[in-house]
């Protein structure tokens, strides 16, 4: 029997939990592997990238690249050349891309060299954080990705809500530790609105369940995500999760 897309979204849930608890980066890739080997990509790499004024940034990564084409996965020129990369710098929106989006920018060659090494068909997302800090996430592989626009549309919401849980656990791991580790404090309805919305409630919901307006309910996660450092609601939940600051 085969599996269903309930089966499906169930064991991704458990991956999308279980990167949030890994204690090494070899576990992190580990993991990580786990999750895009049940999107369909042969090959990932998740990255930590930490701005630092006036120095070179500091870019930790953690991938599966083949032994054969590491000196160009590490080469920087080749970098500055690849569009999905210069999208990833300028953009937290997700980028499909083959072959086409290397000849639109006169970089067919730079797909040309890569593609033997299962780097033709992929997506790649980057999230940027407050303090100079990024992560990226690309998952690659040598078959095109699905016609169907409904299927890649999934596989990109999985890989975003991947990309969530796996952030803070990369910046974390690989990334100097922060010179303040105290938790940042949260207003008891900040903490609420965070809880709430581990359990799947929206901002009109939370605002009926508190007794509050829905423009107040949207200020408290707002205020919530920018204390923690998070780009959104939900990275403040996992980042709230770790911290120990909900249950």
């Amino acid at each position: 029997m085969g599996t269903t897309k309930g089966e499906q979204g169930a064991r991704l849930r458990d991956e999308f939990l279980a990167v949030t608890a890994v204690a090494t980066p070899h576990e992190l890739l580990a993991q990580t592997l786990r999750f895009t080997r049940q999107l369909g990509f042969d090959t990932v790499s998740a990255m930590a990238v930490l701005d630092r004024f006036g120095a070179d940034s500091d870019f930790v990564c953690v991938h599966n690249t083949p032994a054969a084409f590491l000196g160009q996965f590490h080469d920087t020129a080749q970098g500055r050349r690849c569009p999905v990369m210069q999208h990833c710098k300028l953009s937290s929106l997700p980028i499909l891309w083959d072959r086409q989006t290397y000849a639109a920018v006169d970089q067919a060659d730079v797909w040309e060299t890569q593609a033997p090494f299962g780097f033709a068909h992929g997506i790649a997302m980057a999230l940027h954080l407050p303090g100079g800090r990024h992560f990226f996430i690309g998952v690659d592989r040598d078959r095109a990705l699905p016609r169907c626009p409904a299927e890649t549309s999934r596989m990109t919401a999985d890989l975003q809500l991947f990309a969530v849980h796996a952030q803070d656990t990369a910046l974390r791991l690989l990334l100097p530790p922060a010179t303040d580790a105290e938790p940042p404090p949260l207003t008891t309805r900040e903490l609420e609105g965070l809880r709430w919305t581990m359990h799947g409630k929206t901002a009109w919901e939370l605002g009926r369940i508190l007794g509050i307006s829905e423009q107040t309910a949207v200020r408290h996660l707002h205020n919530a995500a920018r204390k923690l450092g998070c780009i959104n609601k939900h990275q403040a939940v996992v980042k709230a999760l770790r911290l120990g600051l909900i249950h």
